[in-house]
């Protein structure tokens, strides 16, 4: 070949090469990924902050694609983005070491023909506490893969995390499937993975088998100790009462370090939960890294270690997590519980974003409140109802309503998540349903806001009045964006400075494109002559207002 030939092939060569180096550096950067913003953490789809308004699908739905076929007329008219459905360790795995990945895919083109996005939650060795998803030939095999034991010594249908070659086979599938994605799903439907689900110990707070009751009698790992040191001034007050109450000990077993109490015992149990899934995730991130939760199945107040499913990702034991699974990225909460704004606080940490991947199903009145509430108070990065095909779509359910506000916001959240300047409303509810109608008060920029979520002229029932809620959005000094249901608010000055606040201009309006588009303006009786912001207590309302200061 000659050298100008030559020369021209080299640099076609090259530029190919390069060609072909951006295409993978463009690839790469186009997975999903979490990104802190301010206070908040963003989920980040083809490099845009992605807001999940989602529904997870009954367990067994997603296991027959003809089932799941007839389920996407009801799911798009919930207005959902994404779809949060389970994949069966025992289905794609009927034989060892064989794998059938039929229905994953037969998953993936469904979605993409709906124009929506997959959370896959992983059904391996543990759903619900229980093992009931394990192929066969886990189950048949007790002397290979051991259950747990609870104190008398019987065994119970829940597969032992203390067993090697139960994580290796849970890993091996695990890791099989997310290597799969890696080369099925270029498209990236799917946008995060679950794994396990709802990890718990029952009936006891922790496992009683031999290699559980040998475990509970060596050292306490050094991981684990150098955590609590390192983390010592902001322990939960459980695990610091624990340490505490035994002298702080750097060394030990288990019962030396934390006592012998069900919560000690829980906390053992805690490690090991969280060790097996840091293996799994561990080995599933490096052969296709998406984003990985594990959720909790929350305590009932009152109720010991064991009369729950013990040593799950829960509050007091989240630093029993962190310390044990790195890599998973968030700890989320399944939420059936009337004390939801309760709850939702304590799973929003400077280290732990709040994510919401099963709520009370979806045709529950309140569901559109508790979206509003945790995207706007704490800055989650995604909702998700429970039993999602159930919901009618129809004008009676306000979560389709809710959703519909929420897409054309989401830029705009977006924009203010983890400034400070987005704030959620969602009447306080107890354990045991007393709801408290006390207007809330907050303080955004140089304004004091009053948000009340009864009707002005009339008492609301208390199961309505759970149903109202929305976000407040500060745009500019005097402008606010008010999204929801069932608010009413007031402005105040909270300067100082004396001033009275009016409004110069509220408009009813919905945004497409990123852009305002307005409506009705409601200077009128709609606003009660301009005193307050009165969005209706029927379907989902979009305001935008300005103020302006008078004396």
């Amino acid at each position: 070949m000659k050298a100008p030939k030559l020369r021209t092939y080299i640099s076609a060569c090259v530029l190919l090469l390069s060609l072909l180096d951006l295409q993978a550096a463009v690839a790469a950067e186009s997975l999903p990924y979490l990104r802190k913003q301010g206070t908040a953490t963003q989920l980040m789809v083809n490099d845009q902050a992605f807001l999940i308004l989602g529904g997870e699908l009954h367990n067994s739905s997603a296991s027959s694609l003809t089932y799941l076929n007839k389920l996407w007329p009801a799911l798009k008219a919930a207005e959902l983005n994404t779809v949060l459905a389970p994949v069966e360790w025992d289905q794609i795995e009927p034989v060892e070491g064989r794998f059938d990945f039929s229905v994953v895919d037969g998953m993936l083109q469904q979605a993409r023909a709906n124009n929506t996005r997959l959370i896959l939650l992983w059904f391996g060795a543990w759903k619900n506490s229980m093992s009931t998803y394990v192929p066969a030939w886990v189950k048949r095999d007790q002397q290979r893969f051991p259950l747990a034991q609870n104190r008398a010594g019987a065994a119970q249908e829940i597969l032992t995390p203390f067993s090697p070659n139960t994580l290796a086979a849970d890993t091996a599938a695990y890791k099989a499937l997310l290597a799969h994605l890696k080369q099925a799903d270029t498209q990236r439907t799917v946008i995060m993975v679950q794994v396990e689900n709802e990890i718990g110990m029952l009936p006891d707070a922790r496992d009683h088998g031999p290699l559980a009751d040998t475990a509970y009698k060596e050292a306490v790992p050094k991981a684990l100790m150098d955590y609590l040191q390192a983390h010592r001034s902001s322990l939960h007050p459980a695990i610091q009462t624990l340490w505490t109450a035994n002298g702080k000990r750097m060394n030990g077993n288990w019962a030396e370090v934390f006592g012998n109490s069900v919560a000690a015992e829980e906390v053992f149990q805690a490690w090991a939960y969280a060790s097996f899934v840091e293996g799994m995730t561990a080995a599933a991130k490096s052969a296709y890294p998406l984003p990985m939760y594990v959720n909790a199945a929350l305590n009932r107040p009152g109720k010991k270690p064991g009369e729950y499913p013990s040593a799950g990702p829960l509050p007091h034991l989240f630093d029993i997590w962190k310390a044990a699974a790195p890599s998973i990225d968030v700890l989320a909460i399944d939420t059936y519980f009337p004390n939801f704004t309760e709850w939702a606080v304590q799973f929003k940490r400077p280290d732990n974003p709040l994510f919401i991947p099963e709520a009370n199903n979806a045709g529950r009145h309140d569901a559109a409140a508790k979206a509003f509430y945790s995207i706007g108070e704490h800055d989650a990065f995604g909702f998700s109802p429970f039993g999602i095909e159930d919901s009618n779509g129809k004008g009676d359910d306000t979560l389709p309503q809710a959703y519909r506000a929420l897409k054309q916001l989401a830029p705009v959240i977006a924009e203010y998540q983890g400034s400070g300047k987005m704030r959620g409303f969602k009447a306080h509810v107890s354990y045991d349903g007393v709801v408290d109608s006390t207007p809330q008060k907050v303080t955004m920029g140089s304004y004091a806001l009053q948000v009340n979520l009864n009707k002005q002229w009339s008492k609301t029932e208390n199961k309505d009045l759970e149903a109202h809620g929305g976000l407040v959005i500060q745009l500019s000094d005097t402008e606010f964006l008010i999204a929801g249901t069932g608010l009413t608010v007031t402005f105040k000055d909270a300067s100082n400075a004396g001033d009275m606040i009016g409004f110069e201009k509220i408009t009813e309006g919905t945004y497409e494109n990123g852009k305002w588009i307005e409506g009705r303006w409601l200077n009128g009786d709609e606003s009660h002559q301009g005193r307050q912001i009165m969005l209706p207590d029927k379907g989902v309302t979009i305001q935008k207002l300005k103020l302006y200061r008078y004396r």
